[in-house]
C-alpha cells in the first residue's frame, strides 16, 4: 500500500488505489494506516445507503473527498461536501445520512 518512496518515518498513499479499495455497491471501510497515536481509513456510502455507525472511543476528522450527504452528531444536522473537514470527538454519536451522491470521506483516528 505506501508508495516504494517510503521509510519507516514516512508513507506516500496512492488515492486512486486507496478510492479503489473501497469501490463497488456496498458501505466499505479500508484502514490504510495505522501507529499508536492514530489511525486513517477511506470510508465510502453509496448513494441512498445507510451508515450504521456506532460512537468510537477516539476522537475523529472526517475529510470529505467526494459526495453530498449530512451529518448527525448528538442531536445536530450539518450538510456535507467535498473539502468539508469535520470533527467528531470521542464518544459522540454520529452517522451520515440523506447521503444524495455517493460520499468518500478520510476517516481519521487519533487518541482522546
Amino acid at each position: 500500500m505506501g508508495d516504494n518512496n517510503s521509510s519507516k518515518d514516512w508513507l506516500v498513499f496512492d488515492p486512486e488505489e486507496l478510492a479503489g479499495r473501497v469501490a463497488g455497491n456496498e458501505a466499505r471501510i479500508f484502514e490504510f494506516l495505522r501507529v499508536p497515536t492514530l489511525s486513517v481509513s477511506i470510508y465510502r456510502l453509496p448513494a441512498g445507503s445507510k451508515d450504521m455507525q456506532a460512537p468510537h472511543m477516539e476522537d475523529e476528522v472526517y475529510y470529505v473527498i467526494e459526495g453530498k450527504a449530512r451529518l448527525r452528531v448528538e442531536d445536530k444536522n450539518h450538510d456535507i461536501r467535498p473539502g468539508s473537514v469535520l470533527y467528531v470527538r470521542a464518544t459522540a454519536a454520529h452517522s451520515f445520512f440523506d447521503i444524495e451522491e455517493d460520499l468518500v470521506v478520510l476517516a481519521i483516528f487519533g487518541k482522546a
